[in-house]
């Protein structure tokens, strides 16, 4: 068994890197099979060699954000430690995609996303199949964003299939920025941790983000615009292909989707399944899957899609 020895310079900031009733060191004990001690500032870990490197460098790397008087959570931690997994063997993973408002990097942090990412750079029609929490739709926005900012793209659409397949939204009260805000509520909460509010609204008002319900996609050809269609698995197969025919000169389209939570009727087949499965071998068209083990949010997320993945099994 090796053991090391690590100081941080504040007492104050260490506490916040350790979490309340220290659960950042417990999860870190947990998930590495290490054993932790503190004392202040200081702490005292005993484990493995590779265990204890991969633990010192999660802790010193989120040191930073307890630099700036944010407590720093287990998600973060776990991220972590899955960044420096998918790393080994592959600098390209560590290619920084953009910043976030806070200053941290977005990156891939598993080699599914690696893929994924390296896809949307080189074509033009990609394709995220996978569970939640895998970051399907949070990395095709920060490569959106990336682009607008590098002006590779005049705008960024969001599209979402709203309400349900069939997309009433006449029934629901408010205009139609009030009625369709809802259903893209993960996409702003992606856009508002890559830029601060005031400038995402700025690009908002100057129409350099749109964002619209599927079924306002008929009959527009969409050029230099960098477009996002979430929860493609509630999409029909007409309103796949309608979506996939709006594409103009300078534009990329990514369809994030996750075919175990379908909303559609029985006996509607998603769309999102059918382009799947015959665009396959198109090229140009690029096909991602990602699974449970890409899963980058809280670690019971993870666990909680097994379980359910073992009970349909």
């Amino acid at each position: 068994m090796a053991r090391t020895e690590i100081e941080f310079p504040s007492l104050p900031s260490a506490r916040l890197l350790f979490g309340s009733r220290e659960s950042n060191l417990r999860f870190l004990e947990t998930e590495l099979e290490i054993e932790i001690k503190s004392d202040g500032n200081m702490l005292r870990l005993t484990g493995s060699g590779d265990a204890l490197a991969a633990a010192q460098n999660a802790l010193v790397t989120l040191y930073e954000i307890a630099k700036t008087n944010r407590e720093v959570t287990v998600s973060e931690f776990s991220e972590q430690l899955q960044y420096q997994k998918g790393s080994q063997g592959s600098e390209n993973t560590r290619d920084v995609i953009c910043m976030t408002s806070d200053k941290r990097p977005i990156r891939a942090k598993t080699e599914n996303q690696r893929q994924y990412v390296e896809a949307i750079r080189r074509d033009d029609i990609v394709f995220g199949v996978g569970p939640a929490g895998t970051g399907k739709t949070y990395l095709a926005m920060a490569l959106a964003v990336d682009a607008l900012l590098r002006k590779k793209v005049k705008r960024i659409i969001l599209v979402r299939p709203a309400v349900e397949a069939g997309e009433r939204l006449g029934f629901l009260p408010g205009d139609m920025a009030e009625k369709v805000n809802p259903y893209l509520r993960p996409l702003f909460d992606a856009l508002y941790d890559m830029v601060d509010v005031d400038r995402a609204q700025h690009w908002i008002s100057q129409g350099a983000i749109e964002v619209a319900p599927l079924a306002f996609m008929r009959g527009r050809t969409l050029n230099s615009a960098f477009i996002i269609l979430d929860e493609a698995q509630n999409t029909t197969q007409e309103q796949m292909k309608m979506f996939l025919t709006r594409m103009g000169f300078g534009s990329k389209a990514i369809i994030t989707g996750d075919l175990t939570q379908t909303d559609l009727a029985d006996g509607i087949r998603s769309g999102l399944a059918q382009a799947v499965e015959i665009l396959q071998d198109v090229e140009g068209i690029a096909i991602v899957k990602l699974t449970e083990k890409d899963i980058v949010r809280h670690p019971l997320v993870q666990k909680i899609v097994c379980a359910y993945e073992n009970a349909r099994n």
